[in-house]
C-alpha cells in the first residue's frame, strides 16, 4: 500500500509542478512583446512648401502618414502649413520619426502605461516597457495648459459632447481627469497645442487608444473599486517659441526622449501604479 501512495504522490507532485512551471511560462510569455519594425537607413529631415510637395505625394498614404505625425497635424490642416519637415527617408515605421523609445526596461514590471510629452506633442502607449505604439498629439493651449502628472483612464465614450461647446463632437474619447474633464479624443490637429486642456489626437491614434486602455471599476456613483490605465503627463511646451520639431532639420536628434526621462517622470509614481496594477489583476481573476 505505501509504494502505490507513494507513486499516487510522486505523480500528483509531479503535475503540480508541471502546472506551476506552465504558468510561470504564461507569465514570462506575457511579458515578451516583441514588435518587428522596419529601419530607415536614414533619419533626417528638410523642409518643403507644403504645396508643392502635395501635388507629388497625394497616393503615397504611407509618406502623407509619416509626414502628418512629424508636423503633428492631420490631413486637412497640413494643407493650412506653408512649410513642413519631411523625412529624407520614409521608408521606415513611424516610431523611428518620433521622440518615444522603443524599449524601456524600467517599465518591464508595468502592464500598460501611456506617456504624453507636452514639449514633443506626442504620446507613446507600453506594454512591459515595449513601444506598441505611438503618435502626434495637439494639447492644451497656453490658456488652458493639459495637467501634468499621474493620471488613470477612467470613463469612455465613442462619441461625446464638449463641456466647452456644446456644438463639439469628440470621438473616441477616454477621459483620464473626471473633475477637470481632460481626456484624449479625437479632434483637428492645427499643429500646435491648441485645445482646452484635452490631447487632441487623430482619429485613428484615438480609437486605438481607446480599445487597448482600460476602464475604471465603479463600486458605486462615488467610489472606484480599479482604476484603469496610468497615464503620465509631462513636460513643458515651449510657447512663443518655434515648432521644437523644426529642430529635425539640423538636428535629427534633438526631440529624442531618453529611457531616463522617463524613469525620472515615473520613478515617484512607480509603488502607486504597481499597487493599482495588483489591484487589476486581482478583479480580473475573479471575473
Amino acid at each position: 500500500m505505501k509504494p502505490i501512495l507513494f507513486i499516487l504522490s510522486a505523480i500528483v507532485g509531479s503535475v503540480l509542478f508541471s502546472c506551476k512551471e506552465n504558468d510561470k511560462t504564461v507569465k514570462e510569455e506575457k511579458k515578451v512583446i516583441k514588435i518587428e519594425r522596419k529601419k530607415p537607413k536614414d533619419v533626417s529631415y528638410h523642409f518643403e512648401n507644403t504645396k508643392e510637395w502635395l501635388k507629388t505625394k497625394t497616393n503615397d498614404s504611407t509618406q502623407l502618414y509619416i509626414v502628418y505625425a512629424i508636423n503633428r497635424t492631420d490631413p486637412q490642416n497640413l494643407k493650412n502649413l506653408d512649410s513642413i519637415v519631411v523625412p529624407n527617408d520614409s521608408s521606415g515605421d513611424l516610431a523611428y520619426y518620433l521622440p518615444f523609445p522603443l524599449e524601456i526596461p524600467y517599465l518591464k514590471e508595468i502592464d500598460k502605461i501611456i506617456y504624453f510629452s507636452y514639449p514633443t506633442q506626442t504620446f507613446g502607449a507600453y506594454e512591459h516597457g515595449e513601444l506598441v505604439y505611438t503618435g502626434p498629439t495637439n494639447m492644451g493651449r497656453k490658456k488652458d495648459p493639459t495637467p501634468t502628472g499621474l493620471f488613470y483612464t477612467n470613463w469612455k465614450a465613442e462619441k461625446t459632447t464638449s463641456t466647452f461647446n456644446d456644438e463639439w463632437d469628440l470621438k473616441w474619447n477616454f477621459n483620464v481627469e473626471n473633475k477637470l474633464g481632460v481626456g484624449w479624443h479625437q479632434y483637428e490637429l492645427p499643429g500646435y497645442p491648441a485645445s482646452h486642456s484635452c490631447m487632441r489626437l487623430q482619429e485613428k491614434d484615438a480609437k486605438y487608444l481607446y480599445d487597448w486602455a482600460d476602464e475604471w471599476e465603479l463600486k458605486d456613483d462615488e467610489n472606484v473599486k480599479v482604476k484603469g490605465t496610468p497615464v503620465i503627463v509631462f513636460g513643458a511646451y515651449p510657447f512663443g517659441q518655434p515648432k521644437p520639431w523644426y529642430q529635425l532639420v539640423s538636428s535629427p536628434n534633438s526631440l529624442n526622449i531618453a529611457e531616463s526621462e522617463i524613469e525620472k517622470w515615473t520613478q515617484p509614481h512607480i509603488s502607486v501604479i504597481l499597487k493599482e496594477q495588483k489591484k487589476r489583476q486581482a478583479f480580473q481573476k475573479k471575473i
